[in-house]
C-alpha cells in the first residue's frame, strides 16, 4: 500500500512537471511571438519613419534646388534688363552726339544731295525740330537749296528731341532718322546680339 501511494505521488509529480513544462513552454512561445510580432512592427514603424524623412528631404532639396534655379534665372533676366538699359543709354548718348550741331547739318546736307540725285524724287521736306531749322538756314544748307533745282522745304516740327525725318514727292515716301527712331533701330539691331553673347557666357 505504502508502494503504491509513493507511484502515485510520484506519478503526479511527473505529471505536474510535464504540464509545468508544457504551460512554460507556451508561455515562452507566446512571448516569443509577441516579441516578434513587437520587433516587426517597430521595424515597419521605423522603415516608414526613415522612408516619409527621405521623402521629405528630397522634396525640399527639390524646393531648394527649384528656388535656386529660379533665383538664378531671375538674376539673369534683371541682368540683361539692366544690360539693355545700359546699352540703350550708350546708344542714345552716341547718336546725340553724332546729331552735334556741327555735324548735323552737314549730314543732312548728305543726304539731301543723295535723294536729290534720285531720278524720280521732285519735292524733298526735311522736318527737324526748330532749333535745328534755324541752324540748317544759318549753314551752307542755305547755298545747297540753290545748287538743287529739285524743291527742298524745311520744316518745323517740335514733336522729337532731335534729328530730323525726310519726305519725298509729296508724302509719297517718309523716312524717319530721329533721334528717337535711330536709337530705337540701333537697339533692336544690337539687343539680340548682347543677348546672344549672354547666353553663351552662362
Amino acid at each position: 500500500m505504502e508502494i503504491q501511494l509513493q507511484e502515485l505521488i510520484e506519478q503526479i509529480k511527473k505529471d505536474g512537471v510535464e504540464v509545468a513544462e508544457t504551460q512554460a513552454k507556451n508561455i515562452v512561445d507566446s512571448a516569443q511571438n509577441e516579441a516578434e510580432k513587437i520587433i516587426a512592427e517597430a521595424k515597419a514603424q521605423a522603415d516608414k519613419i526613415l522612408s516619409d524623412a527621405k521623402a521629405e528631404n528630397d522634396r525640399m532639396v527639390k524646393s531648394s534646388e527649384d528656388a535656386i534655379r529660379q533665383a538664378g534665372r531671375n538674376l539673369l533676366i534683371s541682368f540683361r534688363e539692366s544690360v539693355a538699359k545700359e546699352l540703350d543709354a550708350i546708344i542714345g548718348e552716341t547718336v546725340n552726339s553724332v546729331y552735334s550741331p556741327d555735324s548735323l547739318a552737314q549730314l543732312v546736307t548728305n543726304v539731301v544731295e543723295a535723294w536729290a540725285n534720285k531720278p524720280d524724287v521732285e519735292d524733298i521736306e526735311v522736318i527737324l525740330n526748330s532749333n535745328d531749322v534755324k541752324l540748317l538756314n544759318e549753314t551752307a544748307f542755305g547755298t545747297l537749296k540753290d545748287r538743287i533745282s529739285k524743291g527742298i522745304t524745311l520744316k518745323a516740327n517740335d514733336n522729337f528731341d532731335g534729328g530730323f525725318r525726310i519726305s519725298v514727292n509729296n508724302g509719297g515716301a517718309y523716312y524717319d532718322y530721329s533721334t528717337e527712331a535711330v536709337v530705337d533701330m540701333m537697339s533692336n539691331y544690337l539687343s539680340p546680339k548682347v543677348v546672344k553673347l549672354l547666353k553663351e557666357a552662362e
